[in-house]
């Protein structure tokens, strides 16, 4: 394997790269200019109203004018309007919508600029390093282009396959990189200075967290590693695969992959010919995903239809199984992510302020600026509308109310000092396109649907019990949720105001486990109305729906974490 050596990261100085920096900084300064005007100056002169009315159609017009910018200059500022888009926790929707449509597909190189890359980065001719190598490329975005080749037979030989797919990354990229970065840092600062921004959003941990995301993108032994990776966590499942990693022809800026191109996982028409339910393959999917997410902890954050193959294999199992490519962008969740998610599940649904508040702190996603008893307003409303209730009772609730109260939720979480780690942005942006995947496959499917199944097959990994032990557990917690909730909230009160003195052992570990007990049943409870109330909200307005799935993903990670841990 070909050594790592790090990618550039301080900004070169030629005429072009001045030109590119002074551009991103006069778009800064006129937006931040803008807003310093009709946020700060106009509300302060008494016309606050004025500034108000125009605000949606300013921040649709910046938004465009980004939109532009970023096509124009490609490089990593298509990057940052992806990036952007997603940022639903500090972001207006004016702003998001309008840049989701930002697509990373450029022009490509220049197929001498490619091989001159290629053999400097191999250190070998083309024609030696590959017996054939097209080129015309299959893909070409702001960051690499893919080609199709053909490896020299004595590798071929040793590795079993002749047919790989190089990603050759775009000469000069990390020169640009470097530049937007330079760039881009600049502008945090800038913005940590103006509380109005500094209150609300912490902007340069949010570049230092893109520039890590990005130089990892432009790391192909990373990328590389990743796929490894990948792999062997599903060694042992024959339904899902991933391209070998050609390390011989692997550097910093090349990666060959087998080409492993077969079924574009959306094309109906196709998977139909091949003799294969669209709705299986829905299944297998989501089952794939919950596997990476809650098992393997390592998960693939780019789920787009265009990296997931279907694959036929006659006389294998189900026949074909599900092929990802792509991992340049991955999710992990650490130990101390699921113990920060268990915590604040268990403080929401004991409906502790404090303790909700400690678990958001623990969790990063609450800034030292927030006010605290706002959150606490906003989040013990949700839980009390509608934590109680099970799917059937959300199905009877009139969906004008449930849109009504999800708008406004929506629109408090935005007003407050909310910011996510990237961990949850991955995790929100997987389980959002993989709904989309799964409904174009079936549109009667349901991610509530899917938990079973995964529930089933994490228990039988684990060893902590049966099916049937699960169930019966699971129905005592329900019947016991169903006859005592009144109770239950007369017990929190009385504790709370310190009327009840626990005094023995015995009882606190009883309390203990009926805490545990109602935390997953509740959790599931959330976990359902979350979903629904996205799916009810998907024709009228797709960002928040988008949130709330994504956010579905909080209180489900509860439950199969908590019983994996019995």
């Amino acid at each position: 394997m070909p050594p790592a050596s790090g990618p550039l990261t301080a900004p070169p100085t030629g005429r072009p790269f001045r030109a590119r920096y002074r551009r991103i900084m006069r778009f800064a300064s006129r937006a931040l200019a803008q807003a310093w005007w009709f946020e700060l100056v106009l509300p302060r002169i008494g016309l606050g109203r004025l500034a108000a009315r125009g605000r949606v159609r300013r921040l649709e017009k910046l938004a465009n004018r980004f939109y532009v910018l970023a096509a124009d200059l490609g490089g990593l500022m298509i990057k940052v309007g992806q990036f952007l888009s997603s940022r639903l926790d500090i972001l207006p929707p004016e702003i998001t919508k309008a840049l989701e449509g930002l697509q990373d597909e450029v022009a490509p190189e220049s197929f001498e600029r490619i091989r001159v890359q290629t053999e400097s980065e191999l250190g070998m001719p083309l024609e030696l390093a590959y017996a054939s190598f097209e080129p015309v490329p299959i893909a070409a975005a702001s960051l690499g282009q893919a080609h199709r080749a053909r490896l020299s037979p004595a590798i071929a030989a040793d590795l079993g396959f002749e047919e790989v797919v190089v990603k050759v990354q775009r000469p000069g990229i990390e020169a640009i990189v470097a530049v937007d970065l330079a760039a881009l840092r600049r502008v945090a600062r800038w913005l940590s200075r103006v509380r109005l921004v500094s209150s609300r959003a912490d902007a340069p941990a949010l570049v230092e967290e893109f520039a890590a995301t990005s130089l990892e993108e432009i790391d192909y032994l990373h990328e590389a590693g990743n796929a490894e990776r990948f792999a062997a966590a599903f060694a042992d499942d024959p339904s899902v695969g991933a391209p070998v990693v050609v390390w011989d022809r692997t550097a910093l800026r090349v990666l060959t992959l087998s080409d492993v191109t077969a079924i574009k996982i959306t094309d109906v028409a196709s998977l139909t010919a091949a003799g294969i339910d669209p709705a299986e393959v829905a299944q297998a999917l989501a089952r794939a995903t919950f596997q990476q997410i809650f098992v393997a902890g390592f998960f693939h954050a780019d789920p787009h239809p265009g990296n997931i193959f279907v694959t036929p294999t006659p006389g294998e199992g189900d026949g074909w199984r599900l092929t990802f490519i792509d991992f340049g962008m991955m999710g992990e969740i650490s130990d101390s992510l699921r113990s920060g998610l268990r915590e604040f599940i268990l403080a929401a649904v004991a409906r502790d302020g404090r303790s909700l508040i400690s678990a958001m702190e623990n969790l990063g996603v609450l800034l030292k600026s927030a006010d605290t008893e706002e959150l606490e307003r906003a989040m013990t409303t949700l839980f009390d509308r509608f934590g109680g209730m099970g799917v059937a009772e959300l199905q009877r609730v009139d969906p004008r109310e449930l849109e009504r109260f999800a708008l406004q939720f929506g629109e408090t979480i935005r007003a407050l000092p909310f910011q996510l780690p990237e961990s949850f942005l991955l995790l929100i942006r997987t389980i959002s396109l993989i709904s989309g995947v799964t409904s174009a496959l079936n549109r009667d499917f349901n991610m509530w649907d899917a938990v079973d199944p995964f529930a089933r097959t994490v228990l039988n990994n684990s060893g902590t019990g049966t099916i049937r032990e699960l169930a019966q557990q699971a129905l005592g917690y329900a019947n016991t949720l169903a006859r005592l909730p009144k109770r239950l909230d007369e017990l929190t009160a009385r504790i709370d105001r310190g009327q009840v003195a626990v005094r023995t052992p015995d009882l606190d570990r009883r309390l203990r486990t009926i805490e545990r007990s109602v935390g997953r049943v509740a959790s599931a409870i959330v976990f359902a109305a979350l979903l629904f109330a996205g799916v009810l909200l998907r024709p009228s307005d797709p960002v928040l729906s988008w949130v709330l799935m994504g956010a579905s993903a909080l209180p489900l990670l509860h439950v199969l974490v908590t019983w994996r841990g019995r």
